[in-house]
């Protein structure tokens, strides 16, 4: 497209509109929370979040139960990591056991019929 003295106001006025569009999208990602960074733990703040007294964390960390960085005689939690181990004790309820069984039975039904 030629750019000439007559076209100079609409090409100005296009310029104008597609500043306001990426102004716009700057603004929405800024309003983004970004994703917090995992943060160290000692073993009294690791009992802390996990409501358990110190002795009990080392119980689990003896176990391996639990998931930790050892860095000399220092033990470190990720608070994320925790997190996650935290969830994945999660119980299922009555309708996601019911849910798991019937795609289990199905599926050996249609086993049986080959």
């Amino acid at each position: 497209m030629e750019m000439t003295f007559e076209k100079l106001p609409e090409a100005v006025s296009q310029l104008f509109d597609k500043l306001e569009i990426i102004e716009q999208l700057l603004l929405s990602k800024s309003n983004t929370p970004l994703p917090e960074a995992d943060q160290l733990l000692t073993i009294k703040q690791a009992a802390a979040i996990l409501h358990l007294s110190v002795p009990t964390v080392y119980g689990l960390v003896q176990r391996k139960e639990v998931p930790v960085c050892k860095r000399g005689n220092r033990l470190y939690f990720s608070h994320q990591e925790l997190t996650g181990w935290i969830k994945s004790g999660k119980k299922k309820t009555n309708s996601e056991i019911e849910a798991v069984a019937d795609a289990y039975i199905s599926v050996k039904k249609n086993r049986r019929s080959f």
